[in-house]
């Protein structure tokens, strides 16, 4: 399918899918809407509890890259380790994420290209602070190769990939997480928390980004 490079209200760029009427972010902004709930919601949330020396990070859905760049920010800033294991079946040629801008729009050197030129299926450690592992896979046959104390559930909407909200999905994830591990979601549809639910884990609908009402924390006593 065919995709373009969308430029959002907050001054950050996303991609579209014409075909099928998706973004990978929000177009009223993919950087306020990617710092609001998946940083300050999830792994700021988490970091309490973590106590471990290294953070393990999964993220559902690659795209963009803009979360994992600012994960690494955030490792960076806090002088915290941390391991982002991350899923992407599609990933953008290297000329598309060129045309998002993500290094110019956080001044962070040329961290973003660094993350799309990784190789994928291996461990590629970009600074002291940060290792990245990027595979191919699908998430219904991926078996996860370790524990993780936040998961970005950053899929397309149920209504275009429903086969992966599912109580199925969520219970291999659930498993995957340490006790007070956070997974964090844009969708807060009933469904979704009830998928949610149905797994152990506890629920809260918190205020979402600018355009977005609520989201959805999930959290494993």
């Amino acid at each position: 399918m065919k995709r373009e490079i969308l430029l959002t209200d907050d001054g950050s760029y996303t991609v579209s899918i014409p075909e099928i009427n998706v973004t990978y972010h929000s177009t009223h902004g993919a950087l306020q809407e990617s710092v609001h709930i998946y940083i300050v919601s999830g792994l700021q949330y988490a970091l309490p509890n973590i106590a471990t020396e290294t953070i393990s990070v999964f993220e559902m859905g690659f795209g963009t890259g803009l979360n994992a760049l600012l994960t690494l920010q955030e490792a960076i800033r806090l002088k915290r380790k941390i391991y982002y294991y991350t899923v992407e079946l599609f990933p953008l040629m290297i000329e598309e994420a060129k045309t998002l801008q993500q290094d110019a729009l956080l001044n962070i050197g040329n961290a973003a290209m660094q993350l799309h030129e990784a190789k994928w299926e291996e461990d590629v450690v970009l600074n002291e602070y940060f290792t990245l592992h990027k595979t191919k896979q699908s998430l219904l046959n991926l078996s996860l190769p370790t524990q993780f104390d936040v998961v970005y559930f950053d899929a397309f909407a149920p209504t275009d990939q429903p086969e992966l909200w599912t109580e199925v999905v969520f219970a291999n994830l659930y498993q995957h997480l340490n006790t007070n591990g956070v997974l964090v979601t844009y969708s807060s549809k009933g469904t979704v928390r009830r998928a949610m639910q149905a797994v152990c884990f506890e629920i809260e609908k918190i205020p979402g980004p600018i355009g977005k009402a609520e989201i959805v924390r999930a959290v494993k006593k």
